[in-house]
């Protein structure tokens, strides 16, 4: 049980040791860095035209650091286990000075966005979003510096349930197998037996039934057993404590609605209108989560979900007056990772080869013995 709770949050592998064992040690890019580059902004190109055209989105700006009194930043998770960078600016001589924090996501801004850009029912908004998340472990598929497409869609109450969700999830795996036909037409030598391409069908499943299949397993390792029989998956349901008394991931309490209870036609009662979509990386071998999404709360479950996560003072903030009062729209949304969905689309053994920023001596070294070369 102790494994269970410690795999709750915290991303990443945890030391160096045990990612030295995991990297591939015959891997060979089979892009070199000029195409690599040029491959990018291909698929970036192509994946935000068509996510937008599926789901009715138009890019906006987004912020970089938000005013703390405004609640709107990411707290990840609902254990306080990773904080957001902040810092004081002391405008005006300090007389009208500002305390701001650098975002760790725009999951909540984009609620606010929908309302301040006046979007309708079936319209809404996709972001180029950067982030700082400190508290990472850096290994080859977490860093520091985030980048999303966050996207945010106004829905109606008759929305908020399971086959809608499901919905909006298919046509977001259709616009990255997509990304991924159009990426191998243009630089062929991304086609790879050694490497195979991502399932035609994702398949659904929710957290309970994966927790059934694989009862005395941590999160992360139902999440890799599972993938073997299922290579592409979104987990629904992430939040809820399962059977076993932990959930399958702690999940903050004021975006993602995982409260919700929901019945299948066979009578039985889950939770949870949220997930991830979570494939198997035939480079590196891993599970590889490549977005969080879920239809938002309304007024009733953002009580709830609250008081769970022992946070009802958050209520006191704007955001969350907003959503209580009914001036934020309902909502659905996500992050799909745009270095995550780069890496794996282009066969890349490390995120450091498709996105510059800070990795540790000990990491680069790691990765130069192995012919990862990382920017």
């Amino acid at each position: 049980m102790a494994d269970k709770r410690a795999d709750l949050a915290g991303p990443g592998i945890g030391n160096y040791e045990e990612l030295e064992t995991i990297l591939p040690n015959d891997y060979r890019s089979l892009l070199d860095p000029k195409q690599t580059q040029r491959a990018l902004f291909d698929l970036k190109e192509y994946i935000e035209e068509h996510l937008c055209g599926e789901l009715n989105l138009m890019m906006v700006q987004v912020p970089l650091i938000v005013d703390v009194e405004s609640g709107v930043n990411d707290l990840l998770d609902r254990d306080g286990s990773r904080t957001p960078i902040q810092f004081h600016i002391s405008n005006d001589h300090d007389k009208n000075p500002v305390d701001a924090q650098v975002v760790q996501a725009a999951t909540k801004w984009k609620r606010v966005a929908l309302r301040q850009f006046g979007m309708r029912v079936g319209e809404g908004l996709c972001t180029d979003m950067r982030a700082v998340r400190k508290d990472y472990f850096l290994d080859h598929d977490h860093s520091v510096y985030v980048d999303q497409w966050d996207w945010e869609k106004v829905i109606t109450a008759k929305q908020r349930n399971l086959p809608y969700l499901r919905s909006v999830v298919k046509k977001i795996w259709k616009v990255l197998k997509g990304a991924e036909r159009y990426i191998q037409r243009k630089y062929p030598k991304l086609r790879s037996k050694k490497y195979p391409n991502l399932p035609e069908d994702l398949t659904f499943l929710h957290a309970e039934e994966i927790l059934e299949m694989y009862p005395d397993l941590p999160r992360k390792a139902r999440e890799t057993a599972v993938l073997q029989k299922y290579p592409a998956i979104f987990i629904i349901g992430i939040g809820w404590p399962l059977k076993d008394g932990y959930p399958h991931e702690n999940r903050a309490a004021d975006y993602d609605d995982w409260v919700t209870e929901n019945r299948s036609d066979g009578g039985k009662v889950t939770h949870g209108l949220n997930g991830d979509i979570l494939v198997w990386n035939p480079v590196t071998k891993r599970r590889h989560e490549l977005t969080s999404m879920g239809i938002r709360v309304n007024a009733e479950t953002l009580k709830v979900q609250l008081e769970m996560a022992g946070q009802l003072d958050f209520l006191r903030q704007s955001y969350h007056q907003g959503i209580i009062t009914n001036e934020l729209p309902l909502s659905v949304g996500g992050g799909i990772g745009q270095s995550r969905t780069m890496m794996l689309l282009l066969k890349k053994a490390h995120l450091g080869e498709v996105s510059v920023t800070v990795w540790p001596k000990i990491l680069r070294e790691m990765c130069a013995k192995r012919n990862i070369h990382v920017l």
